[in-house]
């Protein structure tokens, strides 16, 4: 798929990746649509930035756990650019148990509604929209702790509520990808620890002892968190190149799920007959 001239609806893009994603897109010449909610400062930020950069947007504040208000944006955003493209369905709470503690009731139900429903909402109301395309493509972004829980290194910073919802996110993606062929491909990227995202430069990372937060990048193989580019490129390659690919994962990890095992030198043996007999 080639970008110029798409319509690109980025969810999270006042903030960190989202935004990382959403300003590369721009750049490559897609239409962007930017729904917000909360963090006032950071929209500012992402307006100032898009507007100097002569982006094609439309920023509008959309609570997208409501289905109604799914449908306003979406309404407003056909109205100004006629056609859907591509959607980055982005969008999660997150509650780190470091920060937030044990979840109370309402915690939880906040976690559903936004990591999952909204995520559903997004994709319901989006895919006639995609359908009238030739090609159109979902990224959905989840995340490791559907894999891992809330254990290991990771059980400070990934809730078991925040756990299940995105275990739940991955159950969605192989139907989605059903129902938008043959004209929509729906992939999934499951993150691990990245900056801006259960890592560096999030209160949760900052509030972990030293020896804490080693303990997450030596239980990752390649030694290191993720950086926005990296998401950047596992998206740029499910929109632009993955034509054959569809209802897959892409796990974007650094290695952190085999971190935990070790593999032993290979024992010597104690000898024996491998020649084939007939």
């Amino acid at each position: 798929m080639h970008l110029s001239g798409k319509t690109a609806l980025v969810i999270g893009a006042s903030r960190g990746l989202g935004r990382a994603v959403a300003r590369r897109l721009g750049t490559d010449g897609c239409r962007l649509i930017l729904p917000y909610y909360d963090w006032p400062e950071s929209v500012r930020e992402m307006e100032e930035e898009f507007t100097a950069r002569a982006f094609d947007y439309l920023a509008l504040s959309t609570d997208l756990r409501r289905e109604q208000e799914v449908a306003q944006l979406l309404n407003r955003a056909m109205a100004r650019y006629g056609r859907l493209d591509i959607v980055i369905n982005n969008i999660e709470r997150g509650g780190m148990p470091i920060v937030h503690g044990p979840y109370s009731e309402e915690q939880w139900q906040r976690e559903m509604a936004t990591t999952l429903k909204a995520k559903w909402n997004v994709f319901q109301q989006s895919l006639p929209l995609l359908q009238q395309q030739s090609e159109a493509v979902m990224v959905v972004i989840s995340s490791i702790a559907g894999l891992t829980g809330r254990s290991g290194p990771a059980g400070l910073l990934f809730n078991d509520g925040y756990a299940a919802a995105n275990r739940a996110v991955s159950s969605f993606i192989e139907t989605w990808a059903r129902q938008g062929a043959p004209r929509v491909r729906v992939n999934e990227i499951m993150l691990g620890f990245f900056a801006q995202r259960h890592a560096e430069e999030t209160r949760g990372w900052a509030l972990l002892e030293k020896t804490q937060q080693q303990e997450i990048i030596h239980h990752t193989l390649l030694a290191r968190t993720g950086k926005a580019d990296d998401l950047v490129k596992a998206v740029l390659f499910l929109i632009k190149d993955a034509d054959f690919m569809t209802g897959s994962t892409l796990r974007l990890d650094g290695g952190y799920i085999l971190g935990g095992e070790k593999i032993p030198p290979m024992p010597q043996g104690i000898g024996g007959d491998l020649s084939i007999k007939t």
